[in-house]
């Protein structure tokens, strides 16, 4: 992760707050699942990519959580100070809108898997003709490729393309999406070219991503705000494997996911609290989906089709 993250106390807090007080020249409140999340910034660029990502809530309602984002000539590039008792994180130097968006997410993650049993996932679910998958991989595994690539499909629907939250109710995870619009690299338009239009007409920074209204590209009718999740896909990149395909019980999968830190780098608190509570939600996820792990060494094409047979999309 090219970001530090430290914990700090909400006495330090408070003299951050008073610290950068002078640079917050704009001021935005947005719901994140039910959460108020504000940012606070002098940033123009950085509220216009906000106020893209998120959905907008009442001014009056009182914030959940709270994002700085600031410039600190005296201080290192890309740290992030957050205080878990005010929910406040404090984004100092950071040149990258994406870590902004992901831990506006991580702060909502945080006061709703303390406070509502809601589980943050890092990866992608879609809705393939009414039962969810969730697909999930460490950086440059593929899920953003293979969730672009299952949505040229017209069975195929998405909730999220990132980030999702998951809520335990029976024998069901119920997973929720909670972003308006998506955020996409240029390098998309490469791989598959039904979406090269839609990276053309989207305003890219200067690391090649830019938030998207995807439906230009799929329609309204397919962006659908939950699911029910009956797949789990964990994908990986090892040339050294010659097992492309392979089902997983849920131990094995569990085991993968604590080793690659549940495939999240923008958790904020990696306590042993919250350790135990993330493995016992994804212990009840991992024992309620058939799972799945896919190796995309091959071709985006050749990994789709191994996909696709994991779905029954003949």
């Amino acid at each position: 992760m090219a970001y530090s993250i430290v914990l700090m106390t909400i006495d330090r807090k408070q003299e951050l707050a008073e610290k950068y007080a002078d640079q917050v020249l704009y001021e935005v409140k947005s719901e994140i699942y039910g959460c108020c999340i504000k940012l606070l910034t002098g940033e123009r660029e950085v509220r216009d990519r906000w106020m893209d990502s998120f959905y907008n809530i009442s001014q009056s309602v009182r914030s959940h959580g709270r994002l700085y984002v600031v410039q600190d000539p005296a201080d290192g590039q890309n740290q992030v100070y957050y205080d878990p008792q005010s929910k406040t994180a404090f984004l100092v130097n950071v040149d990258y809108y994406g870590w902004v968006k992901s831990l506006a997410l991580s702060v909502a993650g945080d006061v709703l898997e303390d406070e509502h049993s809601i589980y943050s996932v890092h990866g992608a679910c879609l809705d393939v003709e009414g039962r969810g998958l969730a697909i999930l991989g460490g950086s440059g595994a593929g899920k953003t490729t293979h969730t672009y690539g299952l949505l040229r499909d017209l069975r195929v629907r998405v909730v999220s393309d990132d980030w999702f939250f998951c809520r335990v109710y029976g024998r069901d995870i119920l997973a929720f999406g909670s972003e308006k619009n998506f955020y996409i690299r240029s390098e998309l338009a490469g791989i598959w070219k039904e979406f090269a239009w839609l990276v053309e007409r989207s305003r890219m920074d200067a690391q090649g991503r830019g938030v998207i209204d995807l439906r230009w590209a799929v329609g309204k009718g397919r962006i659908l705000p939950l699911t029910t999740l009956y797949t789990l896909i964990i994908l990986k990149r090892d040339d050294q494997d010659r097992e492309a395909l392979r089902r997983l019980e849920p131990a094995e999968a569990l085991r993968l996911l604590e080793e690659g830190g549940y495939f999240n780098p923008h958790l904020l608190v990696k306590t042993e609290f919250k350790h135990r509570l993330r493995n016992l939600f994804f212990l009840e996820l991992l024992e309620r989906v058939q799972i799945w792990q896919v190796n995309t060494v091959g071709s985006p094409e050749e990994s789709q089709e191994l996909i696709r047979q994991v779905l029954n999309m003949a």
